[in-house]
């Protein structure tokens, strides 16, 4: 077998490990003994379905990461996945539009969980082109993934500021998010290398100061002047299909007062 291929035990350990979970923890809220949770874990034992979903549902894990388990323990996938303009998402649509709308002229952008842009509000193109120029000319026969923006030298990451701030913290969360989707993993290593060769190894991993202010913010050199922004995400509350699972709508807001006049007047 292709060691690169996931298996129902490497993938067990892996969510749980990414929650940072014990087996004696996991046993304890299944009701189950440790031993059963090892068993389980070394192939020695086959869980029934209905342990494996609430297993599941205890370490929390993403809806395609549970289809996924539930396939390679030989059962059928358990959440649907619809497409975003399946007319049985009219009214999912609908909402994401009225969200994005209400936003501008602050920048709104939805994603999925590979970090794609799915969609953009008038905010959000007009940021794009003033830190990406280039982002205006790429193809429109694929997704533009976020994470290869961030990486590419001259992409979002370059006109930022304070990058020995929000770099470093950025990508601890990326980490935290490939540890259950193994697929993030080489995309976060290329952000890595990115801001490696941005501030180096000693500062990527040494330079932490205390928080002085309760949001982190980012701030861009840019044509118009430092822009500053911080985020709020938006997700919908106990999806049940795994493309509505996989959204988030990432809210920018601008930081101070000169940031806002700048959207105020830029954006029409």
């Amino acid at each position: 077998m292709d060691r690169s291929t996931p298996t129902l035990t490497g993938t067990l350990r892996q969510v749980r490990k990414a929650q940072r979970l014990s087996q004696l923890e996991l046993s304890l809220r299944l009701g189950v003994s440790q031993r059963h949770v090892s068993f389980v874990e070394s192939g020695r034992a086959k869980p029934s379905r209905e342990l494996l979903m609430a297993w599941l549902q205890e370490l929390d894990a993403p809806l395609v990461v549970r289809n996924e388990v539930m396939l390679q323990a030989g059962y059928a996938p358990v959440y649907t996945a619809a497409l975003l303009d399946d007319p049985a998402l009219e009214q999912i649509n609908s909402a994401l539009e009225q969200l994005l709308f209400a936003h501008d002229p602050m920048p709104a952008l939805v994603i999925d969980e590979h970090w794609n842009l799915l969609r953009l509000n008038r905010g959000g193109q007009w940021l794009a082109a003033v830190l990406m120029p280039g982002a205006a000319n790429l193809p429109d026969d694929g997704p533009i993934n976020l994470l290869d923006m961030l990486s590419h030298p001259e992409g979002f990451a370059k006109p930022i500021v304070n990058l020995e701030e929000v770099g470093p913290t950025l990508l601890a969360h990326l980490r935290h998010e490939a540890a259950v989707q193994p697929a993030l993993t080489p995309k976060v290593d290329a952000f890595e290398a990115m801001l490696h060769s941005r501030l180096g190894t000693e500062n990527l991993h040494t330079n932490w100061s205390h928080p002085t202010a309760p949001v982190l913010t980012t701030r861009y050199a840019t044509e118009y002047g430092e822009l500053a922004f911080f985020s709020m995400f938006t997700t919908f509350g106990t999806p049940q299909d795994i493309t509505l699972a996989s959204l988030r709508v990432e809210h920018l807001f601008a930081a101070n007062e000169a940031t806002h006049e700048v959207l105020k007047v830029q954006v029409q």
